[in-house]
């Protein structure tokens, strides 16, 4: 059934413009779709939207395991829509299309800030998408955007390139640290720290703020030692506390702090132009990759060359060769978005 159901743009543009829920659901199923005449109709869809608010804030967050990343946002986001902010949540989360993963049972601790008419959230499944972002996160945020959504925030459910992804897509990313875990860095990766604009140590509360504040003057040296990515900004080291909910206004406040900073430098626009550029090369690249792995072709040289290469009677340089040798793009009635 779904897979029959036509859509009048006619209808459906000037209804996401108005912030309606359920045409902004459609509109996103539409961009999640995988058949080809979809993504055309999506592509269409996006360019009769009009160009988003200057004043959406795109905040990507990550956090170690139990770090409280759900609370946290659910906290988060009912502190900006008592502020008359409207605030849309996308989870993304690698393992969701094969198991659900983190995303329904975080949709499900954040029932109070679902069930607000001015918030949103949403699952993002990558769908096996390289690096756990989804091909149409970009797409889905700027649908959110165009509904009338002024803040946008990416969780990453997911480990690994996820974090780097996320932080590719938006204005500000904010990590999530934990203290009192014996070793303060174990779990995280220096990469992540370098792409943090803000290290948050939550759960400081009750005989754990000691250890939190602790913990922040560590990670507070940890960064001293590394180069900035900007020189408009260093990241600073805060503590706050979900559940009862003291200092994550704050955090608000560093955000917007930073966005006036980057805005007045003009490094705000330079990035977000960067980012949609990075955006084109993504998507020829996942469909290339796409297209590579469909081709029956393909498929039949993978497995001859990978029986090879186990016996030792070839080298990946020949077997990469000889597939793209066969390898035909564009392939027979598709196209790149």
């Amino acid at each position: 059934m779904s897979g029959r159901r036509t859509y009048d743009l006619n209808e459906l543009v000037p209804a996401v413009q108005r912030g309606e829920r359920q045409a902004l659901g459609r509109a996103i199923t539409l961009v999640e779709s995988r058949r080809a005449d979809h993504r055309a109709l999506a592509q269409t869809m996006l360019l009769q939207l009009a160009e988003p608010s200057a004043n959406v804030t795109r905040v990507g967050i990550t956090g170690v395991p139990g770090v409280g990343k759900s609370t946290f946002i659910e906290a988060f986001g009912l502190n900006l829509i008592e502020r008359g902010h409207r605030v849309a949540v996308l989870a993304v989360d690698p393992s969701s299309s094969r198991t659900g993963g983190s995303i329904l049972a975080d949709k499900t601790r954040m029932q109070e800030l679902s069930r607000d008419p001015r918030a949103f959230v949403r699952p993002s499944p990558s769908s096996g998408t390289l690096g756990g972002v989804t091909r149409t996160t970009r797409e889905t945020m700027t649908l959110l955007e165009a509904a009338g959504f002024d803040v946008v925030l990416v969780e990453t459910v997911g480990v690994g390139q996820s974090e780097t992804s996320v932080a590719d897509m938006v204005d500000f990313f904010l990590v999530l640290m934990l203290a009192g875990a014996g070793d303060e860095f174990q779990g995280i990766k220096k990469g992540v720290l370098e792409l943090a604009d803000m290290l948050a140590v939550n759960k400081a509360d009750g005989d754990n703020a000691i250890r939190a504040r602790e913990a922040a003057a560590r990670y507070r040296s940890a960064l001293a030692m590394m180069a900035p990515r900007t020189t408009t900004w260093r990241p600073p080291v805060v503590t706050c506390s979900a559940r009862d909910n003291t200092g994550v206004l704050e955090i608000w406040e560093r955000i917007q702090d930073h966005r006036q900073r980057l805005d007045e430098s003009g490094e705000l626009a330079a990035n977000r132009a960067r980012q949609r550029r990075g955006w084109m090369w993504s998507m020829v690249q996942d469909a290339l990759l796409r297209s590579l792995d469909e081709q029956r072709e393909v498929r039949t040289l993978r497995r001859r060359f990978e029986t090879q290469l186990d016996a030792n009677q070839t080298t990946p340089a020949l077997g990469a060769q000889a597939i793209l040798d066969a390898f035909r793009w564009p392939p027979p009635g598709d196209d790149v978005a």
